[in-house]
């Protein structure tokens, strides 16, 4: 059966690309791609693009980008969509070429963004290799694996568990059920991973949150580079939403930041890949081991 490959975009509408370019760029250490009026590419590795963001109000997420290896594969996966009356609706070129991308085709999410289904990323011409000069190791950890992962604040929690896991077909990695993180409250939250086996490409969970999507993942293949970051990030006196820290399940060592529109970014290192022949779906009681706590603001 045809299944999605990897997270391979995200696509953002900002209200500031000015503020967001110099937090991913000299922040981060994402490298700016294409340039349009009104919208800004992203580079991590040699893609042309794997952040897009779009002149907008909404700060917050716009679309997810699942690719596909063959073209057939994707066919095969919109066709079964459409045999379960999902609305499916091909994009056109000039949707195709903002995502650059070969072919696109789009369904909605219940949690009010959408999902881009397509084949053929178009790579960055090898004159411009993918640089940063704020990485010590060897940049992102993306390839097979996609671009990270996004985690959507669920508004029906069993209803988008069942379209995550019965209408993508996403594969789930294990759950967490932490009644001791957030004071008051009980945190459900599920992953899920695609058949590459990041740990999980998207996460939800049913929490308060103005958002739609409640952060991103970025991971680097050096962990001095999560380090470095936070200092830069504490050093601009951004807003850190949760300190240094390590999470049970997929193992990852990360910091979260608030992104210039609002929602949070995770920078971490050393997330588990997934052998299907061997994983064991469990239910965590906790969200994080050690660490990940909340920091006060900047003075």
């Amino acid at each position: 059966m045809s299944e999605l490959s990897s997270l391979g975009y995200v696509v953002f509408k900002v209200s500031d690309l000015v503020r967001w370019e110099d937090f991913a760029v000299g922040i981060l250490g994402l490298m700016p791609g294409r340039r349009t009026p009104g919208s800004l590419g992203l580079r991590m590795d040699e893609h042309a693009q794997r952040i897009l963001l779009e002149e907008g109000h909404d700060d917050d997420i716009a679309a997810a980008g699942w690719q596909f290896d063959t073209h057939d594969d994707l066919l095969a996966y919109v066709e079964r969509l459409s045999a379960r009356r999902v609305a499916v609706r091909e994009g056109d070129s000039a949707l195709a070429a903002s995502r650059q991308v070969e072919r696109i085709f789009v369904c909605d999410d219940p949690n009010g963004f959408t999902h881009e289904l397509y084949f053929g990323p178009t790579h960055a011409p090898i004159s411009t290799p993918f640089r940063s000069p704020l990485l010590k190791g060897a940049g992102f950890e993306t390839g097979r694996l996609g671009m990270g992962h996004i985690l959507p604040v669920a508004r029906d929690y069993a209803q988008s568990l069942d379209f995550y896991r019965n209408v993508l077909g996403l594969r789930v990695s294990d759950t967490i059920r932490d009644s001791h993180s957030v004071p008051g409250a009980t945190v459900d939250a599920t992953f899920f991973h695609t058949r590459t086996g990041r740990h999980h490409s998207l996460a939800t969970m049913a929490a308060p949150f103005p958002k739609r999507l409640h952060h991103v993942l970025v991971q680097v293949q050096d962990m001095d580079d999560v380090g470095m970051a936070y200092d830069r990030c504490v050093k601009a006196g951004l807003r850190i939403h949760a300190g240094l820290g390590h999470h049970p399940n997929d193992r990852m060592f990360s910091f979260y930041v608030e992104t210039p529109s609002g929602f949070g970014l995770e920078y971490g290192h050393g997330g588990i890949v997934i052998d299907d022949a061997a994983w064991e779906v469990k239910n965590y009681s906790q969200l994080s081991d050690w660490g990940h706590r909340p920091q006060p603001p900047a003075r």
